[in-house]
């Protein structure tokens, strides 16, 4: 097979990635290993176009237009490319997230599937922010010219369904893999007692705040308790506002020496980190399904995640993990005082955890499920 993503987040050179362009790069690795072709298009600020071969795979960097209108432009780069690839090695899927469709001229005989990764409609909810018209509209166009549908979990699947009104339409949940492989078994002999750790963009949504705020009710039970934050700033939606500064006006002077900014980790770090932390605690008001909380998991250490979104199929509470209520920083401080209480039976949560991990995110086993999934709708 053919299998050809478009995406913007693909992490490649120094150019800014996110979360969907790892899932397609994890996944792309175990498709090129299966001997299948997999190309990928990305549209970027860079000067020219480039063409880079990532270990079998591919990519397709294409200059980002500068242009008023600059979806017109970016459209015809991204749809001449699809051409000149597929002219000369047949596609026979193209796949995108919510958004990715709307400008893209369909050619016979490929298959084009959305992927959800959590779109506009869906974040929008959960952030209770507007809705953007034009978003709105691209999203809605979007969907209209795929052929097929995959969500990453069964909440983001049927949230959508409801949201676009996408009636009885089939929506395949394939969970996001994880190659477990590079996540070991944690050494409890290495936590630093009441330490936490958050890895994550540094935004509303991934409740950094409240987990911040939550350290008002273990200051003094826990006065050698200490937060570590990982993760790059962001802006506010709709914005060029930065989001760190607004946070760090928020720490009182009572919690402030238990704060520790780390800035961006290097991906080789993060393990350590999550290693000799007491508890990973990623209160994300909303997620699709987030990577950073399997790689936890994985790791068998205690974390602590939210009971919103698709938390419950991630995390099976006081089994695999714990939930809190990610808007409420009692809540969060609850699990986490919990687990400081708790060592034995949260080190034993974590063995569970990673046994989990292994076999439901496990990115062997998955992988085997896209392909059949690909082969399926392609015979069709």
């Amino acid at each position: 097979m053919h299998i050809c993503y478009i995406t913007a987040e693909y992490p490649i050179l120094n150019l800014s990635h996110g979360g969907i362009g790892t899932f397609v790069r994890n996944l792309g690795y175990e498709l090129v290993k299966k001997n299948h072709k997999v190309t990928v298009i990305r549209i970027s600020k860079v000067q020219e176009y480039d063409l880079i071969i990532d270990e079998g795979i591919e990519v397709y960097i294409l200059p980002q237009s500068k242009l008023p209108l600059s979806f017109i432009f970016n459209s015809r780069i991204i749809n001449k490319t699809i051409k000149k690839i597929n002219s000369k090695n047949t596609i026979d899927v193209i796949e995108t997230s919510e958004l990715g469709l709307a400008f893209i001229n369909k050619l016979k005989g490929i298959k084009y599937i959305i992927r959800m990764h959590g779109g506009h409609h869906y974040f929008s909810l959960a952030e209770k922010r507007k809705l953007e018209w034009r978003k709105v509209w691209q999203e809605k166009k979007s969907f209209f010219k795929s052929d097929h549908i995959i969500a990453v979990s069964s909440y983001v699947g049927e949230t959508t369904r409801e949201l676009l009104k996408l009636g009885e339409r089939e929506i395949k949940v394939i969970y996001n893999p994880i190659d477990v492989s590079r996540f070991y078994q944690s050494d409890y002999n290495k936590i630093e007692k009441y330490s936490i750790f958050f890895a994550g963009t540094l935004i509303e949504k991934k409740g950094i705040r409240q987990l911040i705020e939550s350290l008002k009710y273990l200051v003094d039970e826990f006065p050698k308790v200490k937060l570590k934050i990982a993760g790059r700033d962001s802006t506010l939606p709709g914005t060029n506002t930065p989001y760190r500064p607004i946070l760090e006006s928020s720490i009182t002077k009572k919690i402030e020496s238990h704060i520790e900014f780390l800035g961006v980790l290097p991906n080789f770090e993060l393990p350590i980190y999550i290693e000799s932390s007491n508890v990973c605690c990623y209160p994300s008001h909303m997620e699709a399904m987030p990577l950073a909380w399997l790689e936890v998991l994985a790791m068998g250490k205690i974390f602590i995640g939210s009971e919103t979104g698709p938390g419950k199929e991630v995390v099976k509470d006081k089994i695999t993990g714990l939930l809190c209520n990610p808007y409420e920083p009692k809540s969060i401080a609850e699990k986490i005082k919990w687990v400081f209480n708790n060592a034995k039976l949260s080190n034993d949560i974590g063995i569970k955890a990673r046994k989990d991990a292994q076999k439901r995110f496990n990115i062997k086993f998955l992988v085997e499920e896209n392909i059949l999934y690909y082969q399926k709708i392609i015979s069709n």
